[in-house]
């Protein structure tokens, strides 16, 4: 597992204070820019504009890597790793929902550190991809849509996959919306199930099916690039050919349909025994839901699966989703011929509540 966060010594800072690091004799770039001057043991001295910091225990390379410092404190936040396509920005921990399978459950409290993260995301190697997670995100929404037309005005390259539950926008939001670069921001939304009572069940709010209908309404309106997320659960197992239905005839404007195996941590982790649906050892309902959606022209995938839990005919569907820093092997994936294509498993999936049938492929 991939740190994200790095020893340092403490700095006389009032505010969070963003820096890039850089490699001995790089020139600065901006007055963000860290130059390495020292390397001793796992000590790493680093200068900006005239003071010198420390940082230790890098196991990997970090030139390039955008840090996070707050006031008082010894560990740094790795915000964006250069070397890394699984960027992500956790912009608040506040949700209006309490989904069963929550891998982040909400917390009441928000620290608004939106204007670090727009430094951050314009400090990001060219070209990059940076997610946008809660909490949900929305519940901030000016600040979040300042944030992105901030990096947009100097980092056009730059693009963001922003989670969202979609229960906040409004048509008031169409004008912004429209002025995203829709091939450089993706919204990421969750549907479970096409009965609205079964949906409002698994994420814990009366009504959040309607105001998520209204929320897809005028991302269609504005253009916008849409992935549709649908968590596999014991709850909507049955649901799913009826929502690949639902999908296909009106919400045909997506970009991609993602069905998504349960991430251990969190709620899910709480409600594993009666919320995990082993997909390795009854497929049906996915295959039904994949037919339907293909047939009728959309672009399905299946995250979170490791190859060896998906059947021949579906593993073209079943991309390497997971991030790198919370991303392990079994044992068995050292003799598998597919390892390098295949996403692999959680950090923290258990063999003995998981998968009943693997094995190297």
């Amino acid at each position: 597992m991939i740190d994200l966060r790095l020893k340092v010594d403490p700095l006389p800072i009032e505010e969070p204070l963003i820096v890039r690091l850089q490699a001995a004799g790089s020139p600065a770039q901006s007055d963000s820019d860290a130059t390495l001057t020292e390397v001793e043991g796992d000590r790493r001295e680093y200068e900006l504009n005239g003071f010198s910091f420390a940082v230790y225990g890098t196991g990997d390379t970090v030139d390039g890597d955008v840090l996070m410092m707050l006031p008082g404190e010894t560990t740094a936040h790795r915000l964006i790793r250069a070397g890394s396509a699984h960027n992500t920005l956790l912009v608040t921990e506040q949700c209006d929902q309490l989904c069963v399978m929550c891998s982040q459950p909400p917390k009441k409290y928000h620290t608004d550190l939106f204007e670090q993260f727009a430094l951050a995301a314009s400090l990001a190697p060219q070209g990059a991809m940076i997610g946008i997670s809660g909490g949900e995100p929305l519940l901030h929404k000016e600040r979040l849509f300042r944030m992105l037309q901030d990096v947009k005005s100097q980092r056009p390259d730059v693009g963001f996959h922003i989670l969202t539950n979609a229960q906040h926008f409004s048509t008031a939001d169409l004008d912004t919306l429209q002025r995203f670069d829709h091939e450089r921001v993706l919204w990421g939304v969750p549907l479970y199930s096409a009965t609205p009572e079964h949906h409002d069940s698994i994420v814990g709010k009366p009504g959040a099916f309607a105001n998520l209908e209204r929320g897809l309404g005028v991302l269609m309106r504005a253009g916008a690039s849409l992935e549709l997320r649908s968590v596999v659960m014991r709850r909507n197992w049955q649901d799913l050919p009826a929502l690949a239905d639902y999908v296909s005839t009106r919400l045909s404007f997506l970009t991609i349909w993602a069905i998504m195996q349960l991430e251990r941590i969190g709620y899910a982790r709480m409600n594993w025994k009666r919320t995990f649906q082993d997909t390795s050892a009854d497929f049906e309902q996915i295959s039904r839901a994949i037919d339907v959606a293909t047939a009728r022209g959309l672009k399905a995938a299946l995250y979170n699966f490791p190859l060896c839990s998906v059947p021949p005919a579906y593993r073209e569907f079943a991309p390497s989703t997971i991030s790198d820093w919370k991303r392990k092997y079994l044992d068995f994936c050292l003799n598998c011929s597919s390892q390098e294509t295949c996403g692999g498993f959680f950090e923290w999936y258990s063999e003995p509540e998981g998968f009943a049938s693997l094995g190297p492929l």
